[in-house]
């Protein structure tokens, strides 16, 4: 009772006038910052920070909050419209968003985006307000060889993204992998995979970079060669009461996707070495192997949008805790809110429940107020963004190209991205062409710079032993369940050739 009476007080706070208009101007900022592609969270509330000054502590945190929110909504829309994402966050939407708009849904797979992240995004405030001393507790808990199993359990789901050929996903795995490491190591800092000495190779590879290379420009060559030149264009129906039904049909299709990246990507968020891509790719991937038709993912599932979307949004609700109560920033774009507390005078910690308990809870009730308005925002707008797909491909095409490179350069400002862009982009297209799946390499590049150093972090503190992995109360069951996911898989494709050598 005590809990929901702060809360209440934390409600009143966000609706105050000033609060609620931040909250709307914020979240409408947020999804449009989200939506273009190379911005994103992190640059949308560095970019706007300085604006923060100019109203009371409180208020500017809830701004940057509901911009945070804003954003995790917007990363969808071009990932699902222009098949490029918006952000490292949306990477898993494009998998099924894309093709749901070139079948002509787009306006279904835009509601079960914002519905998704609604669900996900109300789950995880419950679970924020109601656990968040406990389970800043277990964050606490984990270190390096939890982190790893964690990761490994992630890997563990990779070959049911790339359906049945296991040889091409494990191929697309170790590539991924190995793109991951190129740069300098982040234990002994001695630089790996320079390739020709380019300078450019030094700073690794930047998985936007790849991501928008994979899903921009190699989506839209392979649109381009699939449709022979013609001149194509989505259409979509974009009345409010097929709007209302696209809701219902969002919620029935896709409630176990949302439900698992709800709860999911609220944990994940919450560990200060993971964040909300890893969250979504993972939400993704456990939606698909917990599905009675894995077959139908990657072809324009609703649940394959609605699990990362609730992932990521959940996760940046997580993400926020060990902010606030242990004053360790859980995503880069938390880290940008922490810094902009402590310019304000309020240090993060467990005593700031205390100290400024009206702080605290104001900006808790932000986020139910804020998650409410980026729904209706969200649906507001879609007709707008369905207005995108109505244009023909032929015009399509150079505004995805000119988006992918500006989305490309925006991030580091480096012209050796762009050339790395374009690689990846028609290295996608012929990989593709071939049937190798793209996205177990995808999310082998992001999982990667967390697993190899936590591995190798793990072995230094057991002196090489690698039984320090199942030992620990919390990364023995992970790992237990980790292994017997990679070992599935290899009986299911073995039973088929015992079947015809017994023949």
């Amino acid at each position: 009772m005590e809990i929901l009476s702060l809360l209440g007080d934390g409600m009143l706070v966000a609706i105050q006038p000033l609060n609620l208009m931040l909250i709307l101007v914020g979240v409408t900022l947020g999804l449009f910052i989200g939506a273009m592609p190379g911005l994103g969270s992190v640059n949308g509330v560095a970019i706007l920070l300085p604006v923060t000054f100019l109203v009371p502590p409180g208020s500017a945190i809830i701004f940057l909050a509901a911009i945070y929110y804003g954003a995790m909504y917007g990363g969808a829309i071009s990932s699902i419209t222009l098949g490029i994402p918006g952000a490292s966050t949306a990477v898993a939407t494009t998998f099924d968003g894309r093709p749901l708009a070139m079948m002509g849904k787009a306006r279904l797979a835009l509601v079960a985006a914002a519905v998704g992240s609604f669900v996900g995004g109300t789950v995880s405030n419950i679970l924020f307000t109601g656990f968040a001393p406990l389970l800043a507790t277990v964050a606490l808990s984990f270190g390096p060889p939890e982190i790893f199993a964690l990761m490994l359990l992630a890997f563990a789901t990779f070959v049911g993204l790339g359906g049945d050929d296991i040889a091409k996903t494990v191929f697309s795995i170790c590539f991924g992998l190995v793109l991951a490491t190129v740069g300098f190591d982040q234990i002994s800092g001695a630089p790996r995979l320079v390739l020709f000495d380019l300078n450019g190779f030094l700073g690794g590879i930047s998985f936007l970079v790849l991501a928008i290379g994979v899903y921009g420009i190699g989506e839209m060559l392979w649109t381009i060669e699939s449709t022979r030149g013609e001149i194509t264009k989505t259409d979509a129906d974009i009345s409010a009461r097929g709007i209302l039904e696209d809701v219902g049909e969002s919620a029935r299709k896709g409630w176990k996707g949302m439900s698992i990246g709800s709860f999911l990507g609220f944990f994940v968020g919450v560990l200060p070495a993971a964040g909300a891509t890893p969250a979504s790719l993972m939400s993704y991937a456990i939606t698909k192997m917990s599905s009675r038709r894995p077959e139908e993912f990657g072809k324009g599932h609703v649940g394959g949008v609605a699990a990362p979307e609730a992932g990521n949004n959940s996760a940046s609700t997580g993400s926020m805790l060990p902010m606030l109560t242990l004053g360790i920033p859980g995503s880069p774009t938390t880290a940008i809110l922490l810094g902009g507390m402590v310019i304000w005078g309020l240090t993060p910690g467990p005593r700031l429940f205390v100290d400024q308990a009206d702080f605290v809870w104001g900006l808790i009730g932000s986020f139910y107020v804020s998650n409410a308005f980026a729904l209706l925002v969200n649906l507001s707008f879609i007709p707008l963004f369905i207005w995108v797909l109505r244009m023909p491909f032929t015009t399509l095409a150079p505004l995805i190209f000119v988006l992918s490179v500006v989305g490309g350069y925006a991030a580091m400002q480096d012209m050796f991205d762009i050339w790395l862009l374009l690689v990846f982009g028609f290295g996608a297209f012929f990989l593709r062409k071939f049937d190798y799946p793209l996205a177990p390499a995808v999310l082998a590049i992001v999982l990667g710079p967390i697993a190899e150093p936590t591995l190798r972090q793990s072995l230094l503190l057991s002196s090489g032993d690698p039984m320090i992995f199942f030992s620990r109360p919390i990364s023995a069951p992970i790992m237990v369940v980790a292994i017997i996911l990679i070992v599935m898989p290899a009986f299911k494709y073995l039973r088929p050739r015992r079947k015809r050598a017994a023949r």
